[in-house]
């Protein structure tokens, strides 16, 4: 099984289509656990509710990992408590999107 530095890797390699960030930099991706019976489970939010990439971000990151890593079971699950903010974003986030404090 992968480490999950090394999931964390490839899931820096998939970008919300209208922000030019990372989704782990951008702070979605809330949890990733990595369980003895061979299956990644990755839990993440999204920017709003109404995000155009709700169904696409997921589905981009399970086929990411599963493509990058070899491994065959992934589970993404979107929660939305905490809710989603600019505070989440990483400081590398925030330096390509010019929101340094």
């Amino acid at each position: 099984m992968p480490t999950e530095e090394q999931v964390v890797e490839v899931v820096k390699k998939v970008f919300d289509p209208e922000i030019p960030v990372n989704i782990y930099d951008l702070g979605l991706i809330y949890k990733i656990e990595i369980p003895d019976d061979d299956t990644i489970n990755i839990e993440m939010s999204l920017t709003s509710q109404a995000c155009p990439a709700a169904q696409s971000l997921p589905e981009d990151i399970r086929g990411r990992v599963v493509g990058d890593l070899g491994v065959e079971a992934v589970n993404v699950n979107v929660v939305w408590d905490p809710p989603w903010g600019p505070h989440l974003i990483s400081p590398e986030g925030k330096k390509i999107l010019n929101l340094e404090d």
